[in-house]
């Protein structure tokens, strides 16, 4: 019943949401003897908390939240008035166990002006990851289900046309009226790998690269990566303001063990190209070697809190992959090894495929309009320079080609968690998000054993900024060209090895086939046109033909050689043991 003298001294103590767990628990506990409890919090303190023995609240009427532009995914805090209801919520927080007051540092007149409550999560986030889900609940026209409250069709338009490029979902078809093909854009079906995504509890991008990565062992890698990428914060933030010059020094030595950790943990050549995922992923690594105890992470900059949510997450991706994957056999092991430097290249072609829509490219020195574009990167949705962030292990490397996870706003756009990718790889790896060129001459298309297809080297640039990248090789674009080599490959025997027994008795050279006056000879335009008929541009397509029809192009293919040589090819016919 003691009354609280007011020249007694405070006892400050902070309270936020990435305070250490037992920091936090101080509130909690009686102040020293001769002192008041004065906490000072974030709006953790706002609905979750009760604080015993609090009589006064100082409500500032301020907030800071994390914004997302709909469009570019660019993520920046701003701080910004509260709503009425978290204003009442607040001023709660006064006299829960005895009587109390609260002291708001605005006017009622401002207060009057404020939202009357604060704006749904679903309106400021993207939103793909909830649309895929609702895909895979088989409801295809996400724009009209009746939400509660509805996020913004700009969002929802960004989300679907994601998808689509991650290939979640099926391709719209492109036909009929413009108004008709952005309404299919807005409808798309689930893609079976789009299936296969849904199954992870992660974000889209995320579940893109679990879903490449069973190749080449990369899975217990990547499946710690995205859970370190999901977690976020793993690293303490050691330039926050001291209270005196011995806390000072003692967070600059911690600051300068955590760049060293993060140096041995970026490792060498092809590894540390991998770039800040390479140190999240050995940071994650050693921990669990150091058996995750809260004393290795404090010793080396790492949160205990978020290291134990990496081991909850890589747990819970491992069982949902062992699920899909019956044959894989994961487990978490606590040992586990470096990734090897091809593991490593494999791992950044896995993010590259996952990330295509957050690719940079260094700003060229013939490029430079201004100095604020000094080792500054453009990327596709952005006018304005981004940066590659200070304390990340490529800051001073500077790649010409860059993927990152997320860009923030500060003081200026920084890239975060990022990661070096080679220029090749962009075409090969993301034809989505690439605009490419006519097939080149030299080298010439070519038919590939391996596939049963035609392929070809092509040029192509990135969307949007129109980026040149360099010529790879790719399938043959769809169209009547590419019926044209596949029979000029089947003529010359490379589709099928026993007919390059007759190539040589041939009455007409294969590469006519090519020449813009091939219509004149009747058997160009009859071997052509049985091919089109029954779609076959493929090795493929046309062992699926003749299972059909045994007689299938046997009329056509007869045209091409000696009449003394029909009966021997009708009886060999097709020259394929179905």
């Amino acid at each position: 019943d003691e009354k609280s003298d007011s020249s007694l001294p405070p006892y400050v103590l902070p309270l936020y949401s990435l305070l250490a767990p037992e920091k936090q628990a101080k509130v909690f506990r009686a102040p020293p003897p001769g002192t008041r409890l004065c906490v000072v919090a974030t709006n953790v303190a706002e609905t979750s908390l009760t604080i015993p023995g609090i009589k006064y609240v100082v409500d500032c009427g301020k907030v800071k939240k994390r914004f997302y532009d709909k469009i570019t995914g660019v993520s920046s805090f701003r701080v910004t008035w509260i709503s009425q209801a978290s204003a009442n919520q607040r001023a709660g927080r006064a006299g829960r166990t005895e009587p109390g007051h609260c002291y708001r540092l605005y006017s009622s007149a401002v207060f009057m002006d404020f939202e009357k409550f604060s704006a749904p999560e679903i309106t400021r986030r993207p939103v793909e990851d909830l649309i895929l889900q609702m895909k895979a609940l088989n409801i295809e026209k996400v724009i009209n289900f009746p939400f509660p409250t509805p996020p913004p069709t700009e969002a929802l338009a960004a989300a679907e046309e994601l998808l689509i490029a991650l290939g979640a979902l099926k391709e719209p078809p492109m036909v009929g009226r413009l108004k008709q093909q952005l309404a299919a854009k807005l409808s798309c079906p689930i893609s079976p790998l789009g299936r296969v995504m849904a199954t992870f509890p992660v974000a889209p991008r995320y579940a893109k690269m679990l879903a490449l990565s069973k190749q080449h062992d990369c899975l217990p890698y990547t499946i710690t990566i995205v859970s370190a990428m999901t977690v976020r914060e793993l690293f303490e933030e050691f330039d926050r303001p001291a209270v005196s010059e011995e806390e000072t020094a003692k967070l600059k030595g911690k600051k300068a063990r955590l760049l060293q950790m993060q140096k041995i943990w970026a490792g060498q050549g092809p590894m540390q190209k991998l770039g800040d995922l390479m140190v999240m992923l050995g940071a994650v690594g050693a921990c669990e070697y150091a058996g995750c105890t809260r004393k290795f992470c404090e010793e080396n900059g790492l949160r205990y809190k978020a290291m134990l949510e990496v081991r909850r997450l890589r747990g819970q991706l491992t069982t949902a992959v062992n699920s899909v994957c019956t044959d894989a056999g994961l487990y978490v092991d606590p040992k586990m090894k470096p990734p090897t430097e091809a593991q490593a290249t494999y791992l950044r072609q896995i993010v590259l495929a996952g990330l295509g829509d957050h690719v940079a490219r260094r700003v060229q020195a013939e490029e430079l309009l201004d100095d604020k574009w000094k080792n500054a990167y453009k990327t596709a949705l952005l006018d304005d320079p981004v940066f590659i962030h200070p304390s990340s292990v490529l800051f001073k490397q500077l790649p010409e080609f860059v993927v990152y996870q997320e860009i923030v706003e500060t003081a200026k756009m920084y890239m975060k968690g990022v990661s070096a990718v080679e220029p090749e790889w962009i075409p090969a790896l993301l034809p989505p998000y690439c605009h490419f060129g006519k097939p080149l001459e030299d080298p010439p298309p070519f038919y590939c054993p391996e596939s049963g297809r035609v392929r070809c080297h092509r040029p192509s640039v990135f969307y949007r900024v129109s980026w040149q990248l360099p010529a790879v090789e790719v399938d043959y674009p769809e169209g009547i060209d590419r019926y044209k080599y596949f029979a000029r490959f089947l003529l010359e025997g490379k589709v099928v090895e026993k007919l390059s027994a007759y190539s040589r008795y041939l009455l007409s050279s294969p590469p006519i086939m090519l020449k813009p006056w091939s219509k004149l000879q009747p058997r160009t335009e009859s071997l052509l046109q049985a091919l089109v008929a029954e779609n076959c541009d493929n090795r493929d397509a046309l062992l699926a033909a003749w299972k059909k029809n045994p007689k299938y192009l046997l009329a056509a293919y007869c045209q091409w050689i000696p009449e003394a040589m029909h009966d021997d090819v009708a009886k060999n016919w097709p020259p394929v043991a179905l």
